[in-house]
């Protein structure tokens, strides 16, 4: 296992393993996995670091059509995804390669295939290259017996990478709980002080959108500069259903973005969840939020809320709904997960903008007791 911070080669790491595993001749049947198709072909196939752009000199034939590498001295590499674990049943292989296992939505049984599959040749091996995040299958995979770790930081690969990268970095996540695993691939264990625990998003985690919703609510937290130093805009998606529970259906959140680049993410998952209103904090620069989301979705149920309280307060009660099992995510929302296990509030943390996203759209689907919070503004 090789874990890796954000541009610490991991990508290149793993290509390389599987090479020289080939030129060798201990890989014969090579499993290719990661969190989708399109990772799988666009990362670990064709990407700047990926097989075929490095094999182009062992001459790697790449069929798209059939998700299928091949070598000229006859090994074959297969290509398979964590959304569909059971595509590896049939198959056996004496190598592995297998990319952000922490971001795999099964990552579980997408293991236990493998694993099976892993069965010709002297010494079948994998190799798993991925950042580390707090997730129950990585820290089981990493304690299991026969497993080798190894990690490097972002600054191991300093000279690949831009400056400008390097120094936006370190500015902005250096000290930081995020910055200690995405830049120094340390397995950060969550934040005993943060008002979420893990736990409870696993116990009701669900894949796939469950029937019987009947709204659905866009949390927004705009940025308040834009550019690439600024801060993401939260967009999180979020629906209730006739039982009285929540369902997060995704997280949009981007950074970077102007305002007419947030809005028109945010109007395309308005369009795509046919949502029934979208709901944004609008404390600083309210006009402008309310404008620039009227750009692109003049006719849609816009309502701006108003900040009253500290970010930790606004959360508790989004917090206890999960603790009581009335909140599920539909899928893996990693980043979001990571803020809402780690943030507890402390003077000069990283803004945890999908967090709040979240918390809006929790507080206009479960009103809090607590009165005149949120305020709100129906427009």
């Amino acid at each position: 296992m090789f874990l890796g911070g954000r541009g610490a080669g991991k990508t290149r790491a793993g290509a390389e393993w599987v090479r020289e595993s080939v030129r060798l001749g201990r890989a014969r049947s090579i499993a290719l996995v990661g969190a989708t198709y399109t990772d799988v072909r666009d990362v670990m196939i064709e990407g700047p670091s990926g097989l075929a752009t490095l094999g182009r000199a062992d001459r790697i034939f790449f069929e798209p059509s059939k998700r299928k590498l091949s070598w000229p001295g006859g090994a074959v590499a297969h290509v398979f995804t964590a959304e569909e674990p059971d595509g590896i049943r049939g198959y056996q292989f004496d190598a592995a390669w297998c990319d952000e296992f922490a971001k795999w939505r099964n990552a579980e049984m997408t293991m236990d295939m493998l694993q099976m599959a892993l069965r010709v040749g002297e010494q079948p091996r994998a190799v798993i290259t991925t950042t580390p995040r707090n997730v129950l299958a990585l820290v089981d995979l990493m304690t299991a017996p026969g497993t080798v770790t190894t990690r490097a930081t972002t600054y191991a690969n300093a000279a690949n990478l831009a400056p400008a990268f390097l120094a936006q970095m370190e500015a902005q996540y250096k000290g930081t709980r995020l910055g200690r695993q995405e830049l120094d691939a340390e397995l950060i264990e969550d934040n005993d002080r943060a008002l979420w625990k893990r736990e409870w998003i696993e116990k009701e985690r669900v894949n796939g959108m469950p029937d019987g919703i009947w709204r659905i609510v866009i949390g927004v937290d705009p940025p308040t500069s834009t550019g690439e130093a600024a801060c993401e805009c939260g967009i999180v998606v979020v629906g209730k259903d006739n039982d009285n529970r929540g369902w997060v259906l995704a997280d949009c959140s981007a950074r970077g973005l102007s305002p007419l680049g947030w809005a028109n993410r945010v109007a395309e998952a308005h369009r795509l969840f046919r949502a029934t209103a979208v709901v944004a904090e609008a404390n600083q620069g309210g006009d402008m939020v309310e404008a620039v989301l009227r750009q692109v979705m003049p006719n849609a149920a816009i309502r701006l809320v108003y900040a009253s309280h500290a970010k930790r307060a606004r959360a508790e009660p989004a917090a206890a709904l999960y603790e009581r099992g009335l909140i599920a995510h539909c899928g893996l929302f990693l980043e979001l997960e990571d803020q809402l296990c780690q943030y507890d509030g402390t003077e000069g943390s990283p803004s945890p903008d999908r967090m709040d996203a979240l918390v809006w759209a929790l507080a206009d689907l479960f009103p809090p007791d607590a009165p005149g919070e949120p305020r709100v503004r129906s427009t």
